[in-house]
C-alpha cells in the first residue's frame, strides 16, 4: 500500500553550478544538451534507465524513477560553472578531447553561453594548475561571501527555483581532520574568518557557500570538505543534503563490485595491487605527491570495509593493498587500470585474478553527475538533510559519522539496495529490501 508522502514538486528550473569546467563537467553538460535534442542517450544514468520494484505480490510493479518520485527532467536543467581558466564550455570541451567534434557542434551555441565565473582558488592546494580566472580574496571568509553572491546572482539571472552545487574540479592536497578546526561549525567559521589557509581548503568555502544559500552540495573529488562534523552541523542547520566524496567511476567501481564475489565465496585475499595511467588534467594534478595522497586515502578505503579482517581473520586478516596512479599524457582521458588480485582457496592454495579496464573517465563520470544532481535535489524536496547515505552508490568514499565509529558501506550491491530503498520511501512505498 502506497503512503501519502509529501515531496515538493520538481517545479521550475534547476540550476546546476559546477566547480570546474574541465573534461568531466563539459562531457556531462554536452551529453545533457545533446540528449535534449534527441541526438544522444544518457547511458549509465540510473535516473534515466533503472527500474525499481515497488510493492509485492499482486501489487508488485517495476517502475522508472520518474514514476515513483518527482525528479526534474533534463529540460529543467540550467548550467553554470566556476573555473580557474576563462574558456567557455565549448572551448573547454574541445580542449578536453573527450568527445568528438561532431558530438559537440550541434550544441555549440549553448555551450558558448556557459562562461565560467572566477574561481575561489589557492595554488598551494593544486600546484600544477596556473589559471588566472580567479578571485582576489583576502581571506577564506571573503571567498565564502563572493561564492554566496555568485550563487544568488546565478539563481536570479537564470530564473532558477533551486540550485545544486557539484564539485567536478581537481583533487586538493590532503587536509587531515583536526577537531580544533573541523569539529564544529563555530570552529570552522572562526578559521575561515582568521584566514587559516592550512586548515580551510577552497572546497570548504564552496560547500559552506552552497549550503548557506540553500543548495545541496556534492563533492566529486576525494577532498576533505563535507566529511567533517562542522559541515554536518551546517547541513543540519540549513536542512540541506550532503553526499560524498569522490565519483566512483573506473577502478574503484570494479573493486566495489568484484570484492563481494571473493567475500561471498569466502575465498581468501592476500593482496590487491591497483595501478592506473591517466593523462588528462586530473592526472596532471595527481602527479603531485600531496594531491595523490588525498586520492590514495579515498581509494584505499574501499576494500577493507567489504572484506572485514576482524570478522574473518583467516581470510582477510593480512591484506596487502596498494594503489598507484601514473600521469601519462598520451592517454589523455582514456584511463587504463590494472588490478592484480592474489587470492587463496582450499588448504590455502594460491590463485590470481587479473583485471584490465580500459575506460573513459569522463564518460563514466558524466551519468554520475546527472544522477547525483537529480537525487540530491529530490532529497532536499523530500525534506531529507544531512548525510545522504543512499548516495554512497555513486561515490568512492560514502559519507559516515566516524566520530561514532560508524563504518561506511562500500559493497556495491548493498549500496544499490540502500539507493532503491530510499527511492521507494520518498515515493511513499515501503523500503522493503534487507541489507545483508
Amino acid at each position: 500500500m502506497k503512503e501519502n508522502i509529501k515531496v515538493a514538486p520538481a517545479s521550475g528550473r534547476l540550476g546546476v553550478m559546477c566547480v570546474g569546467l574541465g573534461a568531466v563537467t563539459t562531457t556531462f553538460i554536452t551529453g545533457v544538451l545533446m540528449a535534449r535534442k534527441g541526438l544522444a542517450k544518457p547511458v549509465g544514468a540510473l535516473t534515466q534507465y533503472d527500474r525499481i520494484r515497488v510493492g509485492s505480490g499482486a501489487e508488485e510493479r517495476y517502475l522508472p524513477y520518474a514514476e515513483i518520485v518527482p525528479i526534474s527532467t533534463l529540460d529543467d536543467l540550467v548550467f553554470g560553472a566556476w573555473d580557474v581558466y576563462p574558456q567557455n564550455a565549448y572551448q573547454a570541451a574541445m580542449y578536453a578531447e573527450v568527445l568528438q567534434e561532431k558530438d559537440i557542434t550541434p550544441v555549440r551555441e549553448e555551450l558558448e553561453a556557459i562562461v565560467p565565473l572566477t574561481a575561489a582558488f589557492d595554488k598551494n592546494y593544486a600546484k600544477r594548475l596556473d589559471g588566472d580566472n580567479v578571485k582576489n580574496c583576502a581571506t577564506r571568509w571573503e571567498m565564502v561571501e563572493e561564492l554566496r553572491a555568485d550563487i544568488r546572482h546565478f539563481k536570479q539571472a537564470h530564473n532558477c527555483e533551486r540550485i545544486v552545487v557539484i564539485w567536478a574540479a581537481s583533487t586538493e592536497i590532503f587536509v587531515p581532520f583536526e577537531e580544533a578546526f573541523h569539529g564544529n561549525l563555530s570552529a570552522l567559521e572562526a578559521a575561515m574568518r582568521q584566514d587559516d589557509r592550512q586548515h580551510v581548503a577552497p572546497s570548504m568555502c564552496y560547500a559552506y557557500a552552497a549550503l548557506s544559500e540553500g543548495a545541496p552540495f556534492i563533492m566529486g573529488a576525494p577532498n576533505t570538505t563535507v566529511d567533517i562534523p562542522a559541515m554536518w552541523e551546517l547541513a543540519e542547520k540549513t536542512k540541506m543534503p550532503i553526499a560524498g566524496k569522490d565519483f566512483k567511476t573506473g577502478q574503484t567501481l570494479v573493486k566495489s563490485g568484484f570484492a563481494p564475489i571473493i567475500g561471498t565465496r569466502h575465498l581468501g585475499l592476500s593482496g590487491w595491487f591497483s595501478t592506473n595511467i591517466l593523462g588528462n588534467r586530473d592526472g596532471l594534478v595527481l602527479d603531485e605527491p600531496q594531491n595523490f595522497h588525498t586520492k590514495e586515502v579515498s581509494k584505499l578505503s574501499t576494500l577493507e570495509t567489504i572484506l572485514d579482517g576482524e570478522q574473518q581473520p583467516d581470510l582477510y586478516g593480512e591484506i596487502f593493498h596498494k594503489v598507484r596512479i601514473n600521469y601519462y599524457p598520451p592517454r589523455n582521458d582514456n584511463k587504463e587500470g590494472w588490478d592484480n588480485i592474489d587470492i587463496f582457496g582450499w588448504m590455502n592454495y594460491p590463485m590470481q585474478i587479473k583485471i584490465n579496464f580500459l575506460c573513459r573517465d569522463s564518460i563514466l563520470a558524466a551519468p554520475l553527475l546527472l544522477d547525483l544532481v537529480l537525487l540530491s535535489d529530490l532529497a532536499m524536496r523530500a525534506g531529507r538533510y544531512g548525510i545522504q547515505r543512499f548516495l554512497g552508490f555513486y561515490l568512492k568514499s560514502p559519507m559516515h559519522d566516524f566520530t561514532k565509529n560508524e563504518k561506511p558501506i562500500n559493497n556495491l550491491y548493498q549500496q544499490y539496495t540502500m539507493l532503491k530503498n530510499a527511492i521507494r520511501e520518498m515515493g511513499g512505498y515501503e523500503g522493503d529490501e534487507k541489507i545483508d
